[in-house]
């Protein structure tokens, strides 16, 4: 079974079982031990675990091993080239964020429209002016971009970004981007997110 044709839900699943796999000190964990961390049903676990084929036993799953095939199944095996788009305050943190370090992400470019703040901003990934995008991205062979601009720039910078190449987006901005078909969309919008967790409050 190919990663587009996982439900949402089993991909979502999946990738929070990847983060219990990750941080776990076993060799083997059980579909009851995930129900226990989870709450979903053993038997939603043994399906979602079922499409990754042929995992498993009465003991149950050994750890890496249900790791590797979850990242192999969701294309999470590749490394991800990514650049940050619009360097002010919240795409120049993400310049710096130690995370990338070690995970599956290389961050190897940042864009602004500001010529003057890519010549001021002192960072270890390589900064470049707006208009160079295509180049780069191009030449680079980057896939993803963390989208940090304005409201107004937003869908103007999506259209460039994938006119380039781009893949997937992780939007900041206050906006639904509207994109093609094929391309994958993460809107992040702060006030949804506190919205959201006040209403579990």
């Amino acid at each position: 079974m190919k990663n587009l044709e996982i439900s949402t839900p089993t991909k979502n699943r999946l990738l929070h079982l990847l983060k219990i796999l990750e941080k776990s000190e076993t060799i083997s964990i059980t579909s009851s031990q995930i129900e226990e961390e989870t709450g979903w049903s053993r038997e939603t676990v043994r399906k979602d675990v079922a499409v990754l084929g042929g995992l498993g036993s009465t003991n149950g799953y050994e750890t890496e091993q249900l790791s590797f095939a979850i990242r192999k199944m969701l294309g999470l095996d590749k490394r991800r080239r990514l650049c940050v788009v619009g360097l002010g305050r919240l795409g120049s943190a993400y310049l710096n964020f130690g995370a990338f370090s070690g995970s599956e992400f290389e961050l190897v470019a940042g864009f602004d429209t500001n010529v003057n703040r890519v010549e001021i901003l002192s960072s270890s990934v390589p900064l470049y002016p707006a208009y160079k995008m295509a180049e780069i991205i191009k030449r680079l062979s980057i896939d993803i971009a963390i989208l940090c601009v304005t409201e107004d720039q937003a869908q103007s910078a999506a259209d460039k970004l994938i006119h380039a190449g781009i893949c997937g987006i992780v939007n900041f901005a206050p906006i639904v981007l509207k994109v093609p078909y094929g391309i994958s969309i993460r809107n992040v919008f702060i006030i949804d997110e506190l919205r959201t967790l006040a209403a579990f409050l």
